[in-house]
């Protein structure tokens, strides 16, 4: 065995394992999480969002795997009290709380077992699973009023989960990609949901939450061109700022490149994927303006991972990005 495929095999392991994590919490099939301390105080008030020109979301499985480990009532006390108008990324069993608080969800899972970014929808091999998870998903958002739902490339290997099995080429991959969304979007076009294609980054091999290498979606070029190529207004682009400034760089400008097939927004800060303070590299505040000069209207998902603590942090974030 070669050190370059223990390192691989290092890697899936660590991805399986916070796969499992995030089936727990919810994050990929709704399941709902509960380690709240039940009578904790949601916090001192008059912090987040004033403004309103960014339609702010909180991203459930960060602030559930982390931190104070929030269940979904917490999250969603926390959310509504900080200006917050979504939990994202919980699935339908989560929605009813949601509800309650008059909260919407954003962005929808796509029901994938695991860590959902491993089989994608640039191998046939799991098209038939993905694509048949992902309409349940879309019926699922479809009755609930839940406009988008998440979508993956997956990772290159012809098996997903071995590195010595080949990998497909950057044209095969796209090309698979784009057959299923065609086919994605073609379906959420009928049900008014939108699919949308997150590009991943593959540098930050410290965590399996912080990067994916493996991951065939980690140019941002590369998924753009593919939800261009399949033709549909209810296909668009998940553009994750930190994943981009990792792989990419040029935020800003790219967010004008692509202001017309971005359909969600993800934040956290680089390097490091935690809070959007003075310790990481990111101009939130340059992001945010751009976003609203092009006239975006869709959420923008706090999705960091919170180091200290998670109100602080998370009311900190929502004030820098409410411009």
């Amino acid at each position: 065995m070669t050190e370059k495929t223990r390192d691989d095999d290092k890697a899936l392991s660590r991805r399986a394992a916070i796969g499992r994590s995030l089936a727990a919490a919810g994050a990929a099939g709704g399941i709902l999480a509960t380690g709240a301390r039940a009578g904790e105080a949601a916090g001192s008030g008059k912090r987040g969002v004033t403004r309103g020109n960014i339609n702010q979301s909180v991203v459930f499985w960060c602030f559930n795997v982390a931190g104070d480990k929030w269940d979904i009532e917490k999250t969603c006390q926390v959310t509504k009290e900080l200006g917050g108008k979504s939990v994202e990324l919980c699935g339908p069993g989560a929605w009813p709380t949601l509800e309650k608080h008059g909260l919407k969800c954003a962005i929808s899972p796509n029901g994938m077992p695991g860590a959902p970014f491993v089989k994608g929808l640039n191998n046939p091999r799991y098209h038939e699973e993905v694509i048949a998870t992902t309409k349940k998903a879309i019926d699922a958002c479809a009755d609930a009023g839940v406009e988008r739902v998440i979508a993956f490339n997956g990772f290159k290997y012809r098996d997903a989960e071995d590195p010595d099995s080949g990998e497909i080429p950057l044209e095969e991959g796209a090309a698979n990609c784009v057959k299923a969304l065609k086919e994605l979007g073609a379906y959420g076009a009928k049900k008014g949901v939108t699919v949308c294609l997150e590009h991943l980054n593959t540098r930050d091999d410290t965590h399996p939450m912080k990067g994916h290498p493996g991951y065939q979606g980690d140019d941002l070029d590369y998924c753009a061109e593919i939800v261009k190529a399949a033709g549909s207004t209810h296909v668009k682009l998940l553009f994750d700022i930190y994943h981009v400034q990792v792989m990419n760089g040029d935020v800003i400008r790219r967010i004008g490149q692509y202001k017309d097939i971005i359909g969600h927004i993800h934040t956290a800060g680089n390097p490091g994927r935690g809070e959007l303070d003075d310790n990481q590299e990111i101009h939130y505040v340059g992001a945010m303006k751009k976003l609203v000069e092009i006239g975006y209207k869709g959420y923008v998902g706090q999705e960091f991972i919170p180091t200290r603590d998670a109100y602080a942090g998370l009311a900190d974030a929502m004030e820098l990005c409410d411009v």
